[in-house]
């Protein structure tokens, strides 16, 4: 199975759409996505996301499902920095996650105190749930850190000897599943970490998905029916500077390599 996550291009945050910039990136994408052989797309609620889809939709003749629970992911905390103002749950100081490094713990990052005073857990676990019901769908599901599946739909690899060396054999099934998604940055590093079984503060905090990037993700299955899940690509945006498209900051804080 293939995920194709697309975080929504450079966001006019003030009417939840996209500025000038932004349509035009999600134009630039439909030369890259008019090749994808997509099952189904799927899409966020909200506007940045719509609006950054339609090309691409319009360019394969498709609709997207709308989940409400691919919207940004909302579970204010207060402001580290002024206790009386509500936060999203990252974008934390340094010093503030050297404080509560529990932050980075894949199995105790919702008991740091600042987790505790909004309903973060809650509603990551709501998120997740979601996520893993949708890939039941495709034959996937979840068991402790891996998936499990019948092997129908996805493809398996085993390891052999050739010339004296051990090399990967991939044997792909008749049809492998792939999906887009067309979602935030927030909630994107919290199905990654599920995926990836860590803690969502270490993607939050340590990885910058551009706007209108790709991400891909993809099942390896190593062992006949067990699972695992590995990024491929991770905020990949090729297709705007091929295109002579600068990278737009949104979602950091600092300049992105233009090369």
């Amino acid at each position: 199975m293939k995920i194709i996550f697309i975080r929504h291009a450079e966001p006019d945050y003030s009417i939840d759409s996209l500025t000038s910039k932004g349509f035009h990136e999600a134009e630039l994408l439909v030369t890259r996505s008019s090749h994808w052989k997509i099952d189904q797309f799927y899409c966020s609620p909200l506007g940045r996301a719509r609006d950054t889809a339609a090309p691409t939709l319009a360019a394969h003749h498709a609709e997207a499902i709308t989940y409400d629970w691919l919207r940004e992911f909302h579970a204010p905390v207060p402001n580290p920095l002024d206790p009386s103002s509500l936060y999203i749950p990252w974008d934390f100081m340094p010093d503030y996650l050297s404080k509560y490094p529990e932050l980075y713990d894949p199995n105790h990052w919702w008991e740091a105190p600042i987790m505790q005073q909004g309903p973060v857990k809650e509603e990551y676990d709501r998120v997740v749930r979601e996520f893993d019901k949708l890939l039941a769908g495709y034959g996937y599901t979840r068991k402790d850190f891996y998936y499990t599946t019948d092997g129908s739909n996805g493809s398996s690899c085993s390891f052999m000897e050739y010339n004296g060396t051990t090399a990967a054999c991939q044997k792909m099934a008749p049809h492998e599943p792939v999906i887009a998604i067309f979602c935030h940055l927030g909630v994107m590093m919290v199905l990654l970490s599920h995926l990836m079984n860590t803690s969502p503060c270490t993607l939050w905090h340590g990885i910058f998905v551009p706007p209108c990037s790709v991400t891909v993700v993809g099942s390896e299955e190593r062992e006949p029916g067990s699972v695992l899940f590995r990024a491929q690509l991770i905020g990949d945006e090729s297709h705007l500077r091929e295109q002579g498209e600068p990278i737009s900051y949104y979602g950091g804080f600092s300049n992105p390599y233009q090369l």
